[in-house]
């Protein structure tokens, strides 16, 4: 089994996309993050949802949890609006990992290897000219891999 195999189509945000806008792309999607591409559709990084969060929550509640009991209800369900106005690239970590991307002839065990050392729930599968041809989730990764092997 190839990366090819199991490559289908994915959402993908740019740098300039509305963080609010990606917030709803992976609510409505369910999915556990997205696929920052530049003008050219490459993959330059995985954004996952919790880095999203990371720019709605506020920073007293992500250092000390307990703050965040507190807040009343109402305040506290309209966090997320927090993100009117920003962008993606503001929801970017200052330290951006290895990409987790991957060639179409990659075999499960390299999808595998690289989820695990990125620690990403998805890969990038590129085509020849590195534009991104699609996503394998570790959902489908799994799904195939338990299914032969049983």
């Amino acid at each position: 089994m190839r990366a090819s195999d199991l490559t289908v189509e994915y959402p993908t945000v740019t740098m300039s996309t509305p963080a609010i806008e990606a917030a709803r792309i992976l609510a409505g999607g369910d999915l556990p993050g997205l696929i920052v591409v530049d003008d050219d559709g490459k993959p330059l990084l995985v954004l996952p949802g919790t880095q999203v969060l990371r720019l709605a929550v506020p920073p007293y509640c992500q250092d000390d949890p307990a703050l965040a009991r507190v807040i009343d209800e109402a305040a506290a369900d309209v966090f997320i609006r927090e993100l009117d106005g920003r962008t993606v690239q503001e929801c970017l970590p200052e330290k951006p990992k290895e990409l987790p991307v991957v060639e179409g002839r990659a075999t499960a065990l390299e999808m595998a290897a690289m989820m695990a050392r990125t620690r990403s729930p998805l890969v990038a599968v590129t085509a020849a000219d590195g534009t991104l041809a699609g996503v394998v989730t570790i959902h489908a990764l799994l799904d195939r891999v338990l299914g032969e092997s049983a």
